[in-house]
């Protein structure tokens, strides 16, 4: 090789190589003002949420007035953490009306709300547990909402933000840089701007004035879930399941706190919602049924502890009016609630002498509440010859009458019948009183002539139904007809 093109080419390589180097070194520069960068804009917004705090995390708004998150999940922390109370009020929507000031009032102190909607107890737990541990507490108004000790959905528990309700500090940057801080904080300012009051604290969450309430809108959600509750009871939890989900989130805390006043109580759900799992779901209503007893035998055990029963309370729980749909109810309901418990009302303080009874009554409420035309809903209940009997099915005619499948009803009043099938005719007959009914025809004949039927025979859902009372008086049976506001009771007596 020619010595000048050597010399010329080691010239280029030298020159090639240190521009090479320059680029690495400008690139290394770069990238170290970037990540100087990069921490500076990180400890900003860190600085910028810390000094802000729009969730009130770190402490209570002072110099602005914040605009109260109504995700109760991520705003109830800030509330349990640097607001000033002694008495919290946990549960689900169903506890989401209370008015706090109603409640300090009936419990004799100041309240905080920390309800959340949907929740299960494992989120009550984090909740009330981090109240408790401010050594604030010294009362706890809980509703035991069966809906809450079902198993969370493993979506759900990882959507709760269980960083908020922990002591431990090097996790906080999931509140740091959240999107939904700076959300929240937009929309305060925001509000601030426009003159908005934002959300305070004695309606936090209160979704009273947001819903429509009343007999039709319960029938709506009745249908619905006749259909809905059937998927459930096929997937419904076992009863170990509900007990332990009680005893490690609930019981837990009663034991771990026993200088705290605890008052839990059963949600007053409508009587169709009790109807709706015990025709649809009936391992669920069974399983309330006994957590009912259950769990109140785990907290009389306590001395700290008092349980209040609503869901036996006939004069709301036949009130649809009360209700949005099946199960929650207005913003009064609530502050009943809360005066009741603060007055130790005992006509809903559950002890060792009512529990069986108060069980009993739900129970029988539930197997005999009818729904009616208006509509509405009410018990019918029949007694025969000093019995209460049950039909496998049963129709309304009136509230002095009731539609019974016809075979269940002649072994019911001890009589004979005969049916042709041709003409969809009965014939029933006891002690020499007999009646002829058509399937259909308003028209029956007895001995005494042609007599026409408010209610005739049906047939309904593979049944042939017909009027009990009505018949039953044509065969001889005396009737006496017992009414009061929400039950129409049937004495049928043999003459």
């Amino acid at each position: 090789m020619n010595p000048k093109t050597t010399t010329v080419f080691s010239k280029t390589k030298h020159v090639s190589t240190r521009k090479a180097n320059n680029r690495s070194s400008r690139a290394k520069a770069l990238l170290f003002r970037f990540g100087i960068l990069s921490i500076a804009m990180v400890a900003a917004i860190i600085a910028l949420t810390a000094v802000l705090d729009p969730l009130q995390f770190y402490r209570k708004a002072t110099w602005y007035k914040p605009f109260l998150s109504s995700d109760a999940r991520y705003q109830n922390p800030g509330l349990a953490k640097n607001y000033d109370y002694d008495i919290i009020i946990i549960g689900t929507s169903m506890t989401q009306n209370f008015l706090p000031s109603e409640v300090g009032q009936a419990l004799d102190g100041t309240a905080m709300k920390l309800a959340i909607e949907g929740s299960t107890a494992d989120e009550h737990y984090y909740t009330a547990k981090l109240a408790l541990e401010t050594g604030k507490i010294k009362k706890i108004l809980w509703g035991l909402d069966y809906f809450s000790l079902k198993a969370n959905t493993k979506q759900a528990s990882e959507q709760f933000p269980a960083y908020m309700y922990d002591e431990v500090w090097w996790n906080d940057y999931k509140y740091l840089f959240n999107y939904s801080v700076y959300d929240q904080l937009f929309k305060s300012l925001y509000g601030r701007m426009l003159g908005n009051k934002g959300r305070e604290l004695e309606y936090l969450n209160n979704w009273n004035n947001r819903a429509v309430f009343g007999a039709g809108e319960v029938m709506k959600s009745y249908d619905k879930a006749s259909q809905r509750d059937v998927y459930f009871g096929i997937n419904e939890e076992s009863l170990d399941v509900v007990q332990k989900s009680f005893t490690d989130h609930i019981l837990s805390l009663v034991k771990a706190y026993p200088e705290v006043e605890f008052y839990f109580y059963y949600p007053p759900y409508s009587i169709l919602r009790q109807t709706m799992w015990y025709e649809s779901n009936p391992a669920r209503f069974d399983n309330q049924i006994a957590m009912r007893k259950w769990m109140f035998e785990q907290l009389e055990a306590q001395g700290h502890v008092k349980l209040y029963d609503f869901q036996s309370e006939s004069d709301w729980t036949y009130n649809l009016d009360l209700y949005k749909d099946l199960s929650h109810h207005k913003q009064d309901v609530n502050s009943w609630i809360a005066e009741a418990i603060g007055q130790d009302d005992s006509r809903y303080r559950v002890t060792a002498d009512n529990i069986d009874k108060l069980n009993d009554k739900l129970k029988e409420d539930t197997l005999h509440a009818m729904v009616t035309p208006e509509p509405g809903v009410r018990n019918m209940v029949a007694v025969i010859s000093g019995e209460k009997t049950m039909f496998t099915s049963r129709a309304w005619a009136g509230r002095r009458d009731l539609m019974v499948p016809v075979k269940e009803a002649v072994k019911a009043l001890d009589a004979k019948w005969s049916w042709d099938k041709s003409t969809r005719t009965m014939q029933l007959s006891k002690d020499g009183h007999k009646v002829q009914m058509t399937v259909g025809s308003t028209e029956a004949v007895t001995p005494s002539g042609t007599h026409n039927i408010e209610y005739p025979p049906q047939l309904i859902g593979g049944s042939t139904m017909i009027p009990l009372v009505w018949v039953a008086e044509q065969l001889g049976w005396h009737a006496d007809i017992e009414e009061d506001a929400y039950e129409t009771q049937i004495n049928l007596k043999s003459m």
